[in-house]
């Protein structure tokens, strides 16, 4: 008899995320997936699972669930209120209701259950992609979610010693895109030279910041190029845009910088009015101490 989950409650927006698509965007189709792919690696890893196995993305915190067997789960990323376990896998036993209340920091929540979530793959993944709209339905109350099986062994750690996402200011490494001959050297000191604030119009396609607009030298039309997550979009509006998970494949205006990958998965976690900082140097994984 096949295990399955029972989604009580979702909270603001829980989805089904994995890896996502790769090597598809030739084709119009963006990747997707997890929008902190370290968090959601950790969480499968934890429980023996695949790293591309499926999985919940909760979005700060309101995820209510029961299992109609014992199952074992666990939850990484941001840290939520009323979770008794965090980074460390656990045994949810059947009928009993787990619930998450909102996070003290961070935004996004990754919910792993041993074996994955047995979803049906779109294009070979089963992320959802709200830009799009390809992938699983967002999660709703009464969703019925099975839950796969796993060959692999669990790995035996009781506890990942992971920090959890910032409270404050991020500061993240930016270097510059290919049209950053689009704007004067002022922008791009007024870029990496002051903070930028996260607005409430932020989702998964990306973070809208706010500051000091951006002027630019050239005000001319720009064919649509290419995007990867990451980029940092400059409209009309001097506001940049920071593309994350669910980004489009192209875009029309002009691309002045690019956040580090490594660093793409702390600005998932950045909540509207948390400010991020883009600074230029070394790399976050080069530093020695």
């Amino acid at each position: 008899m096949t295990t399955t989950v029972t989604v009580l409650a979702t909270g603001l927006l829980t989805t089904v995320q994995d890896s996502g698509r790769p090597g598809r965007a030739a084709l119009g189709v963006g990747r997707s997936g997890a929008c902190d792919l370290a968090s959601y690696r950790l969480a499968n890893r934890l429980v023996g699972n695949a790293d591309a196995a499926p999985a919940l993305e909760v979005t700060y915190g309101g995820l209510r669930l029961r299992s109609d067997r014992d199952i074992v789960v666990v939850t990484t990323g941001a840290r939520c209120a009323g979770s008794r376990q965090h980074n460390a896998p656990t045994t949810l036993r059947s009928g009993q209701v787990l619930e998450l209340g909102p996070p003290a920091s961070g935004l996004r929540t990754y919910l792993a259950v041993r074996g994955g979530f047995a979803v049906e793959p779109v294009l070979g993944s089963c992320a959802t992609d709200v830009l799009s709209g390809l992938g699983p339905d967002v999660v709703t109350p009464g969703t019925t979610l099975a839950v796969g099986t796993s060959q692999q062994p669990m790995p035996g750690v009781d506890l990942a010693a992971v920090a959890d996402p910032e409270a404050g200011d991020v500061t993240v490494r930016v270097t510059a895109g290919p049209r950053r001959d689009w704007f004067p050297d002022e922008a791009w000191g007024s870029l990496v030279g002051q903070p930028w604030t996260v607005t409430t119009d932020s989702n998964r396609v990306g973070l809208r910041l706010e500051g000091d607009p951006l002027a630019r030298d050239r005000t001319d039309e720009l064919p649509s190029e290419g995007l990867v997550r990451g980029a940092l979009q400059v409209p009309a509006s001097g506001q940049p845009v920071l593309f994350l998970a669910d980004h489009p494949v192209t875009g029309g205006y002009p691309v002045i910088g690019y956040v580090d990958d490594v660093d793409v998965d702390r600005c998932a976690q950045l909540r509207p009015g948390q400010r991020l900082l883009l600074r230029t140097g070394p790399r976050r994984d080069s530093l020695v101490t």
